[in-house]
C-alpha cells in the first residue's frame, strides 16, 4: 500500500511539473541504459554461483528536470528496464531470469547542471513481463508470462555521475527481494509448494547511460 501511494504521489508531481515547464531551468531528458546486472542469490543459506548479465536492449526512459540553481537540481520520470540475473542451481543446471519493469525514478542532482554532476535517488519499479530460461547440460527450456505473481514491486537506490556530454555511470541496488517468498504453485500431486520460500536475491545494476535528448535538442550535436 505504501508503494502504491508513493507511485501516485510521484505521478502527480511529474504531471504538475510538466505543466510548469516554461524556461531553461525545467526540461525533459531522454536516455538509454546499457546495464550489467548480477545478484547475491542464496537458497537455504547456500550461495548460488552468479554470473554477470549484460542487457543492452530495451532500457530507456524520460526524466523531467527542475534545476533550482546552476549547482542543484531535481528529477522525476519514468523508465522501462530489463532487469534480471543468472545463477547456477548445480554443476549441470543454470537459470537465467528477468523481468521487464515500468519504473518511476526520483532524485537530486549536485554539481554543474549543464556540465558534470552527481545524482542520487530512489526508484519504484512494477514488473509486467517475467521470463525464465533453464539450461540443463546445454539443453534449453524457457517460458515467459505477463504480470506474474511470482515477483513483486521492486525498490532501488541509485547513485551516478554524469559527464558534460550526456554520458554517465549509474549504480543501482535493489533492496527488495526479486521473488515473492509467499508465492505458491502446484506440486503436480494436488498440493502446493512455495518454490522461493528460502530463496533470497537482491540485484546489483551498473550501467553506462547516455542522455540522447534535452527537450527537442540532440545532446551529441
Amino acid at each position: 500500500m505504501k508503494s502504491l501511494f508513493t507511485c501516485i504521489a510521484m505521478t502527480v508531481l511529474f504531471g504538475w511539473s510538466l505543466l510548469q515547464a516554461q524556461d531553461k531551468s525545467t526540461y525533459v531528458t531522454t536516455y538509454i541504459d546499457f546495464p550489467f546486472t548480477w545478484s547475491n542469490a542464496t537458497e537455504n543459506g547456500v550461495d548460488l554461483n552468479g554470473v554477470v548479465r549484460f542487457t543492452p536492449f530495451f532500457n530507456f526512459g524520460n526524466n523531467l528536470n527542475i534545476d533550482f540553481s546552476k549547482k542543484t537540481g531535481f528529477y522525476v520520470g519514468w523508465s522501462i528496464h530489463n532487469t534480471g540475473f543468472i545463477y547456477d542451481v548445480d554443476a549441470s543446471t543454470r537459470k537465467k531470469v528477468r523481468n521487464y519493469y515500468l519504473g518511476i525514478p526520483v532524485g537530486l542532482k549536485l554539481g554543474n547542471m549543464w556540465g558534470s554532476f552527481l545524482y542520487t535517488g530512489y526508484e519504484i519499479e512494477f514488473p509486467f513481463n517475467y521470463k525464465e530460461k533453464t539450461i540443463i547440460n546445454e539443453q534449453k527450456t524457457k517460458f515467459s508470462t505477463w504480470f506474474s505473481s511470482r515477483t513483486g514491486i521492486q525498490q532501488s537506490f541509485t547513485v551516478g555521475v554524469q559527464s558534460p556530454y550526456g554520458a554517465s555511470l549509474k549504480f543501482k541496488y535493489y533492496f527488495t527481494n526479486f521473488y515473492k517468498q509467499s508465492y505458491t504453485e502446484s506440486n503436480g500431486s494436488g498440493g502446493t509448494v512455495k518454490p522461493y520460500e528460502d530463496f533470497n536475491a537482491n540485484i546489483y545494476w551498473l550501467s553506462l547511460t547516455f542522455e540522447i535528448f534535452r527537450g527537442l535538442d540532440f545532446v551529441y550535436d
